[in-house]
């Protein structure tokens, strides 16, 4: 028995002993990341002209993993002072040259709310991987001063003439947008007085034109005419594929407020519609105090702002003193909102 009990103590002592030998870590490899440069300049323009097959080319320095493999070189770009927190990625490759596409590169920059036609600082970096278990290493930094193009796209139009405005589908003031390029329209339209009859047509001109035969949300080239049983603004959605629209439900307008005769409970109708420029008009006597645009007597939908700009749920507009004055409300096709304040 204590010959079994001295070889448990040998065994329990043989770990210790082992755990005391000197260990040497392995080397430490050294790394470098990749660097990336222009070429002969750190100061360039993009042009929309081919933008879409046209490149820019970044070469790259090669990067030293401490081992053989294959390399991948991504191209990041961020604003100065963001640390490249999210950056964009604007190309990859696994050779010492990225070439950017310029419509990719321009849209980058404009998605991180850089004004176009200006000349701003911009950092890029090169993010190195290899096929092997290893990090990713960064290169340094470079600073180029970038000046993006304007790359807005006009959008598709449809025109919307009828008896509230003089049955002139030339005027540029009612008509619907396609946002998403995509045969689907909307906007808000003012229909005022007359017959509160309308089509729509696909140019400046009768020459396409589409109403509704039997009144069922459906359209037909050369259709009959469409038509609002009240007076209001409108919510009108198109989908030219289908060859459909809807209406939506009728919005009376007018401004309320501590400045107005009906203070904040009872809306003062705008009443004249200046066809000219889909605009709605009041000219009415206020009092100091503050005012705001809505529809229908409610909350649901209302207007303030400052400096003639507007957006849904805005600040009250300030009234500094009493007097006569002439009010404007312009509801764009475009979901824009404007107004404009004169005293008389």
């Amino acid at each position: 028995m204590n010959v079994f009990k001295k070889i448990g103590w040998a065994l329990a002592f043989f770990p210790v002993l082992v755990a005391c030998e000197t260990y040497e870590m392995p080397p430490i490899i050294p790394q470098t990341g990749a660097n990336v440069t222009l070429p002969a300049t750190t100061t360039f323009v993009l042009v929309k002209a081919n933008a879409d097959k046209s490149t820019v080319d970044f070469t790259v320095s090669a990067a030293d993993f401490g081992t053989a493999g294959t390399m991948k070189y991504e191209l990041q770009m961020d604003l100065p002072g963001a640390n490249f927190a999210a950056p964009a990625k604007l190309g990859e490759s696994e050779s010492n040259v990225i070439k950017v596409n310029v419509a990719e590169f321009n849209k980058a920059l404009l998605a991180k709310k850089l004004p176009f036609g200006v000349a701003a600082n911009v950092e890029f970096r090169v993010k190195a991987t290899i096929n092997q278990p290893l990090s990713a290493i960064y290169g340094s930094t470079a600073t180029f001063k970038v000046t993006p193009f304007d790359a807005t796209v006009a959008m598709p139009m449809l025109h919307v003439p009828g008896d509230y405005q003089g049955w002139d589908p030339s005027n540029l003031k009612t008509v619907l947008f396609s946002e998403n390029i995509d045969d689907k329209f909307k906007g808000f339209v003012h229909i005022l007085g007359g017959s509160r009859e309308f089509k729509f047509t696909t140019g400046p001109n009768w020459d396409v034109n589409f109403g509704d035969n039997g009144a069922n949300l459906s359209l037909e080239s050369g259709g009959d005419n469409i038509k609002v049983a009240a007076d209001g603004t409108y919510e009108i959605n198109v989908n030219m594929g289908a060859k459909t629209y809807t209406v939506g439900p009728v919005r009376r307008w007018g401004i309320v407020g501590s400045a107005t005769a009906g203070g904040w409970d009872t809306d003062t109708p705008m009443n004249v519609f200046d066809k000219a420029t889909n605009t709605l008009r009041i000219t009415t006597n206020l009092t100091a105090g503050e005012f705001k645009f809505r529809a229908n007597n409610s909350w649901d939908f209302n207007y303030g702002g400052s400096g003639g700009n507007l957006t849904a749920g805005g600040a009250n507009i300030a009234i500094a003193a009493a007097g006569n004055y002439t009010i404007t409300f312009f509801l764009g096709p475009k979901g824009e909102a404007k107004y404009t304040l004169v005293k008389n």
